[in-house]
């Protein structure tokens, strides 16, 4: 096929952009290689969630099996426990997701900046915690017996609550931890598209008479809005995927009846079992219904409030 005057032309372009700006490109190759080489080239092994596996036959050799292992899972006895604990634990989560922003807004009103970045560091500060070391805690604050908590609770006259064996306390203390360990690093971008107000709209809104709390309303939350719009997009997108490293250290056999999820369930199943092609087939079930609730959501704000990722 010969090459038309406008694909060289074309080309020539690129090539002239390219030559112009590759600082930058070389800037974001590490970025584009670790997207590549960890989340896009290991999808090619997403085929054995239609086969049977076999490691010395390998992907290719290993024979199909169509939608057998989904079938298997959706049959399971176990089926209706791990999608009710995963979606209770992500909706839980989800209602908590204006927290973030709660806690920017009171921080921008702050006016003590010594005081100000006392409560940042403070806040932010958990981030860094491992998961390992806040379970860790949350062992040594809840045990029933030298727990900080339940010496409290047994001073005052009440009785000592197994907190970390009882089903009903669970999801409460999996989603609570989670959110003061998260709650000030989540802010930082709110708090950075805050800073991005322009100030002469609330000098205008003093001059009007308007209220700290009538322009947190109605000029600092609708400026802010498209970010909390995107947000919210990102985090519909990851609802289903609890990550199961902080409930599987927090799992024990007594509070199994609420903390058994999918994701815990894929790793028993594929790394402790060996089942390969059936945690694949799990997991991949998962993931396909956090892309449809990512577009769903995706199309909703963009219809309702021009705002979306695409």
């Amino acid at each position: 096929m010969p090459i038309t005057t406008q694909s060289k032309f074309n080309f020539n372009k690129t090539k002239k952009s390219f030559l112009r700006n590759w600082q930058l490109y070389v800037f974001i190759a590490p970025a584009v290689l670790f997207f590549l080489i960890f989340h896009y080239v290991p999808m090619y092994g997403v085929q054995i969630a239609f086969k049977d596996f076999y490691a010395n036959l390998g992907i290719l050799g290993s024979p199909w099996v169509g939608f057998d292992h989904f079938e298997r899972f959706f049959e399971s006895y176990y089926f209706g426990r791990l999608l009710k604990n995963t979606l209770i634990i992500s909706v839980y989560q989800l209602l908590l997701f204006p927290l973030p922003i709660i806690f920017a807004l009171a921080l921008n009103e702050l006016k003590n900046g010594m005081y100000k970045k006392w409560t940042q560091t403070l806040t932010y500060a958990p981030h860094f915690i491992s998961t390992v070391v806040v379970v860790g805690m949350l062992v040594a604050f809840l045990d029933p017996i030298t727990g900080l908590i339940n010496h409290a609770i047994v001073s005052i006259g009440g009785d000592s609550i197994p907190f970390l064996t009882s089903p009903d306390w669970f999801r409460h203390i999996y989603v609570w931890s989670g959110e003061w360990q998260t709650l000030g690093w989540s802010s930082i971008i709110y708090l950075a598209a805050l800073a991005g107000v322009n100030p002469e709209l609330h000098e205008a809104a003093r001059v009007d008479g308007a209220s700290r709390l009538q322009r947190i309303f109605y000029i600092n939350i609708p400026s802010i809005l498209p970010t909390i719009v995107i947000l919210f997009i990102l985090n519909v997108g990851s609802f289903m995927s609890v990550g199961f490293e902080k409930v599987l250290l927090m799992q024990n056999s007594l509070n199994a009846e609420t903390s058994d999820i999918i994701q815990t369930f894929v790793y028993e199943t594929g790394l402790l079992e060996g089942q390969y092609s059936y945690s694949a087939a799990v997991g991949l079930f998962d993931s396909v219904i956090n892309i449809i609730l990512l577009v769903t959501v995706n199309y909703m704000a963009r219809r309702i409030s021009n705002n979306s990722l695409w």
